[in-house]
């Protein structure tokens, strides 16, 4: 009987030798040339190595704050802010639909006193911030940035990223408020509104990550995450934006799994194929055909069994994303299958990647598997497999379209489907939980939230009402009631209603009832 042959996770054969026939008949340019498969700079880590970024927020603003400055003391290189659930849906900490979620999966940020909370004894100006919000990412940018004129920041400086992404929320993770149009609607402000304000923000951090920790395979998560880039680009040029400045604040969010290899090539193939597209949009400036990307390493391959075993993992992830080339990283907790991670779960993380930077040799030469047989050949299977996919959704109308058809979540369902279904039959071997387990396995130390944060926020929030000055708050909300509905750029608006002290939840409801639910 003929063995099975054996595929990666998108289907591509994978020989058991590969040769010099299989390298592409041209080679591919150096790091820092068009298209920028090996690389967006000439020497990569050798001139500046890839922010070291861990992901955090829970509870409430003071506690992640004592985190923040934790893991700076322990030599992170930016922040990367997580909020609670009632926060990313437009929700207060008071609302009767946030009762147990507060405070839970991030921070709880309800308005603009929580934000300096949030970044007590933190100058915004001489840190790099990512916040991962998208349906109310432009309010959160707009106290942040509230926040920063305060503290007398020169807006010029700021650096940071939101992920600001919309469309993967409809195809993959359900964060979303308003319908997709009107939603497009807010980002294009949000790109018109930095490009003249926030010149060195990142607009938006096209995201592949969730669309592959909801199951989709390697080639399925950049093929839907760049045709989601393109209908942003489409949207932005729609509207009279210039391609060569609103393209160089475009980053991208991607997933590194455990098949390091293919993990790599998924990186190069992604570079190549947007400089690619973005020099047939229109773009001239190389800065705006460079894919930037930042990396969090795979929170659906932990596993709640044996969790020490995550740390391996998570270490092959971050040398996918090294080797592949990444601007940034944000590397899991060993935990976080079972919670979020405690400060020794974060600070083993942290660890990985400094021992990865300062001790493998892996950031010496830039793109160090170039040339490779199984590498090349790997990155150009994974670039024609994109490119189709990406063709079938150009047909369909575009990822837009795609996404109402309901098109990107059943093909995501289906490849989920798959997986889950080899690893139920054993031929996906998962170590520590289908083979190799342990019977009567001692229970690890996890993080535990405090039940009683949604009182306290909710106290400070009816505090918040009664000293602020409530006829300016009302005519704030009315005046962004209006921009909603005449067309003008929401940002500065939504900037004015922060600093009046409106709260999260009052500025998504004005647009709720303009802009409608998505159902």
């Amino acid at each position: 009987m003929k063995n099975k042959p054996l595929e990666t996770s998108s289907g591509i054969e994978v020989r058991t030798i590969y040769t010099p026939n299989d390298l592409p008949a041209t080679a591919a340019p150096s790091p820092g040339e068009f298209p920028y498969t090996r690389g967006i700079q000439p020497d990569m880590y050798r001139g500046r190595l890839w922010t070291m970024r861990q992901y955090a927020g829970f509870s409430t603003a003071e506690e992640s704050n004592k985190r923040y400055h934790y893991l700076l003391s322990q030599g992170v290189m930016g922040l990367s802010v997580a909020f609670d659930l009632p926060t990313q849906i437009g929700y207060d900490s008071d609302h009767p639909l946030s009762e147990g979620e507060v405070g839970k999966v991030g921070v709880a940020i309800d308005s603009l006193e929580d934000m300096e909370r949030l970044f007590h004894n933190i100058k915004l100006e001489d840190v790099s911030t990512s916040m991962t919000i998208n349906a109310t990412g432009f309010i959160l940018l707009a106290m942040y940035v509230a926040l920063a004129k305060k503290q007398g920041a020169d807006l010029s400086k700021l650096t940071g990223t939101i992920q600001n992404d919309i469309l993967k929320e409809y195809a993959a993770r359900g964060t979303y408020i308003y319908p997709p149009r009107p939603s497009m609607r807010i980002i294009t402000d949000i790109f018109e509104w930095c490009s003249k304000e926030l010149p060195k923000w990142n607009t938006i951090s096209i995201s592949g990550y969730h669309i592959r920790e909801a199951g989709s395979t390697a080639v399925q998560e950049i093929a839907f995450t760049l045709s989601n880039g393109k209908a942003y680009v489409q949207s932005a040029l729609e509207k009279g934006l210039d391609i060569n400045v609103f393209g160089k604040r475009l980053s991208f969010f991607f997933n590194a799994h455990n098949n390091m290899l293919e993990e790599v090539a998924k990186f190069r193939a992604a570079r190549k194929i947007w400089a690619n597209m973005m020099k047939s949009l229109g773009a001239t400036d190389e800065k705006a055909m460079m894919l930037r990307f930042h990396t969090q390493t795979g929170g659906s391959t932990l596993t709640a069994q044996q969790p020490l075993n995550n740390i391996s993992r998570v270490t092959i992830q971050t040398l996918a994303a090294v080797l592949g080339g990444t601007q940034s990283l944000h590397t899991n907790g060993y935990d976080e299958a079972l919670s979020l991670p405690t400060e020794e779960a974060a600070r083993i993380a942290l660890r990985t990647q400094q021992i990865v930077a300062y001790e493998s040799g892996a950031a010496d030469t830039a793109d160090p598997l170039a040339g490779s047989y199984y590498v090349e050949a790997m990155t150009a299977a994974i670039e024609q497999k994109a490119l189709e996919l990406m063709a079938t959704i150009d047909e369909m109308g575009g990822s837009v379209k795609a996404i109402e058809d309901g098109f990107m979540q059943q093909e995501i369902a289906a490849s989920a489907y798959e997986y889950q279904k080899r690893i139920e039959s054993g031929e996906q071997v998962i170590v520590g939980m289908n083979k190799f387990r342990v019977e009567d396995e001692a229970a690890i130390p996890v993080m535990k939230i405090d039940e009683t944060i949604r009182t306290v926020q909710s106290e400070r929030i009816t505090l918040l009402k009664e000293k602020r000055d409530n006829q300016t708050a009302s005519d704030c909300l009315d005046a962004i009631r209006s921009a909603a509905t005449n067309g003008n750029n929401l940002m500065p608006l939504v900037i004015d209603a922060v600093e009046a002290h409106c709260t999260l939840g009052e500025i998504a409801g004005v647009l709720r009832e303009v802009f409608g639910e998505y159902r």
